[in-house]
């Protein structure tokens, strides 16, 4: 399947190519100045009075044929990929667990205690402080 992918996306570059030649071959209609830019004549330009010639017909089709390819390798592709992610990402979630068993946990080392300067008689020369009112 991705094969076919592959295929189909080089075939969509050379229309895209194909697009961008025909295009630029084809002559402007005599009319097509600055008011065409700003939508002067727009039907005409859309639809034409007449059928057009060659090339027009050739553009048409070549980009028919690219859209259509674009929604086709989409689809390929998002198919392709939705195929194995979830659940092939679960089988080997499953067979690694089953690979590789979990050791038991053991108990931690509890850390020896750390001498403070109250425990070794540094602090007990130091005047003991109290929030009791004075006397009168």
């Amino acid at each position: 399947m991705t094969f076919i992918v592959g295929i189909l996306t080089f075939v969509i570059v050379l229309n895209a190519l194909l697009l961008i030649l025909l295009v630029l071959v084809q002559l402007p209609k005599k009319d097509a100045g600055a008011g065409m830019a700003f939508g002067a004549g727009t039907a005409d330009a859309l639809f034409g009075a007449g059928s057009g010639n060659a090339l027009t017909k050739i553009t048409k089709t070549a980009t028919i044929v690219f859209l259509a390819l674009a929604l086709f390798i989409g689809y390929l592709h998002d198919k392709v990929h939705a195929d194995n992610s979830a659940a092939d990402f679960a089988k080997q979630v499953q067979a690694k667990q089953m690979q590789t068993p979990v050791a038991p946990a053991q108990p931690a080392a509890t850390p020896a205690p750390v001498p403070t300067p109250a425990a070794n008689g540094l602090l007990s020369n130091l005047p003991v402080q109290t929030n009791a009112p004075a006397a009168k």
